[in-house]
């Protein structure tokens, strides 16, 4: 495949060493390193040790190897989940229980001539055949295993992408598109009535940054790359793009543009669509891209809103340029404690109002700042304790707050240092208006790390009976006090009407705000011991959720998307002229359905 040489204006930052020779075994065998059954990587997770005592495995994160003394008591008193239920996962795959492949000679043979690697390896097929509901989790716990794709091909380049579709529509074989397989909207799932051969295409080997245009502070970036990858090239030449959504150290750049993805920075750098200045895509009807690099056209609706937010159904994103900024110089983090939810909501209003948000800003309700207490690592130091002590002593007897409704936003400012100081002073004045109290730096940067731990924290549920899922919507500032509460009192009536026996966590926080609204994100789980069908169970709560959301003028998705598991409710989210728009879109791009996933429609 060959690149582009601007000699005297782009700076390469691609090498093949250092990407090809470490990481290439791993990107094509990814279930070496991560779980086929479960989020993340094999070696870590949180476990009951031979003590009774939670702890983080591994050494990735800043959680791992620590003592979490309080998390058991907080599950056992949330959900009554008790070290003698224990329902283990199946540790291996049964390659028996994998359907045979269904292959398509014809294409196989073409793939073969094109060099293009390709396997039909029962772990391979597997691995790409889902994303990580909990409905599709669950079955692979318990060793069963659906309809997965047939094979599974690795082009390297744009060039390889074009000849696989071509291949694929000659010989009529239903193409998948796979990136870092983080889905939550059950996009990945094949489709059980699909007849013909299913191709996984994974876009791993498309990880190179190919260009950096240091002028224009764009990059040009193969859409296979895995975010913090990404971020990594990127701040070897002191760059960044400051896109970090929830699952950046699993999710690709193809993948958030194909979702119209956010991050949790976007105040400062924008979501998805904001960082994108060209796209490349392969299309069964040939190749969709710009015929520049403009930062904006007048050129009648824009082909990029075709692109974002396809979710895999149009073709394949391959190329992406995006824009970067410098690395920031200063980064500080924070975080206010407020007396209720209430008042946190509208001091998040206010700092919208005055258009001053830090990089990140998002407020917990009480459910999950006793979940993120419960998370606490254990102190090594007398000191920090007795100083925590004081902070609780000060907070609940001194000012009174009730520690059954405090809530707590936690803070990132970025930055030049000056501008940062004054940013912080500036929230903090708007904070200290609605009772907020300044609660230190230290909780504000272990709740925004938290954030890339709390997803293996489902697969500790899952060992002692407890299933859980997380959904997110924006809404109307005037309508997220009533969403929130609304939202989760629906739940906890949904679960007791459906026989769940013990009460469940339904909780929520707001997450990212905008000018006219804010995102929430909804957690929500129970203890299905005593449920012959708990996966039916869950089915009909979260339903019955998002039937709630949208009734209280909420959105149908933030930025998880939309998928097979929400497409229901399509029509009535962009009126039936929409629908007919979108469809036509599909019918002429892809007239013989060979990104047959059917996400969306």
């Amino acid at each position: 495949c060959k690149h582009r040489s601007h000699i005297s204006k782009y700076i390469f930052v691609v090498s093949w060493y250092m990407i090809f020779n470490l990481t290439e075994l791993l990107l094509f065998h990814r279930q070496e390193i991560m779980k086929w059954n479960g989020w993340g990587y094999n070696d870590s997770k949180f476990i009951y040790n031979k003590n009774g005592q939670a702890e983080f495995t591994g050494k990735r994160y800043r959680l791992s190897g620590m003592i979490i003394p309080g998390l058991r008591d907080w599950m056992e008193s949330t959900f009554g989940a008790t070290v003698q239920h224990k329902t283990p996962a199946t540790p291996v795959l049964n390659t028996s229980a994998v359907q045979p492949p269904t292959l398509n000679e014809a294409f196989v043979e073409g793939i073969k001539s094109t060099g293009i690697p390709f396997s039909h390896d029962p772990e391979d097929r597997v691995f790409r055949s889902h994303g990580h509901c909990l409905h599709e989790i669950f079955p692979l716990r318990e060793g069963k295993v659906g309809r997965v794709p047939d094979m599974v091909v690795w082009p390297k380049c744009h060039n390889d992408v074009v000849k696989t579709v071509e291949l694929a529509c000659k010989h009529n074989v239903c193409l998948i598109p796979f990136g870092g397989g983080t889905s939550v909207s059950s996009a990945l799932e094949c489709p059980p009535e699909e007849t013909r051969s299913i191709v996984s295409l994974d876009t791993s080997q498309m990880n190179r940054v190919l260009w950096i245009d240091e002028k224009n502070l764009t990059a040009h970036v193969e859409a296979g790359i895995i975010g913090q990858d990404l971020e990594r090239l990127l701040n070897e030449s002191g760059y960044c793009t400051g896109h970090e959504p929830d699952s950046m150290e699993f999710s690709s750049l193809g993948g958030w543009v194909a979702t119209r993805a956010s991050g949790m920075k976007k105040n400062i750098y924008g979501n998805i669509e904001d960082l994108v200045v060209h796209i490349k895509m392969v299309t069964p009807r040939g190749v969709i891209e710009k015929s520049c690099q403009g930062p904006r056209m007048s050129t009648g609706p824009d082909v990029h809103h075709f692109i974002l937010g396809s979710e895999g159904t149009l073709g394949v994103v391959t190329e992406v340029t995006m824009k970067i900024r410098p690395v920031p110089e200063y980064q500080k983090y924070g975080s206010v404690v407020f007396p209720n939810f209430e008042q946190g909501v509208a001091c998040l209003r206010e700092v919208a109002r005055q258009r001053c948000a830090p990089a990140s800003i998002r407020l917990m309700d009480n459910e999950q700042f006793q979940f993120g207490h419960a998370l606490k690592p254990q102190v090594s130091s007398i000191f920090t304790s007795f100083l925590d002590g004081l902070k609780k002593f000060y907070i609940t007897k001194f000012k009174g707050f009730d520690p059954s409704r405090l809530c707590v936003a936690t803070l990132l400012f970025e930055g030049d240092r000056e501008k940062v100081l004054q940013h912080e002073k500036q929230v903090y004045d708007i904070a200290a208006k609605f009772g907020g109290l300044a609660a230190g730096e230290d909780n504000g940067q272990r709740g925004y790390m938290l954030t890339f731990v709390i997803a293996y924290l489902r697969d500790l549920g899952m060992d002692y009976f407890v299933i859980g899922e997380s959904f997110e919507t924006s809404v109307p500032w005037d309508r997220v006090l009533d969403i929130c509460r609304n939202v989760k009192a629906r739940i906890v009536q949904e679960c007791k009407d459906r026989g769940v026996q013990f009460q469940p966590l339904s909780t929520c926080r707001v997450t990212q705000t905008y000018d006219a609204g804010a995102c929430v994100y909804f957690y929500f789980a129970f203890n299905y011991r005593g449920l012959s069908d708990p996966l039916h169970v869950y089915a009909q709560v979260e339903h019955a959720a998002r039937e709630e959301i949208l009734a209280n003028g909420g959105s149908l998705s933030h930025h998880h998307g939309v998928g097979k598991l929400r497409k229901e409710w399509m029509r009535e989210t962009v009126s039936d002229v929409g629908l007919g728009m979108l469809k036509s879109v599909k019918d002429y791009v892809d007239p013989n359905n060979i990104f047959g996933n059917r996400n969306l429609l």
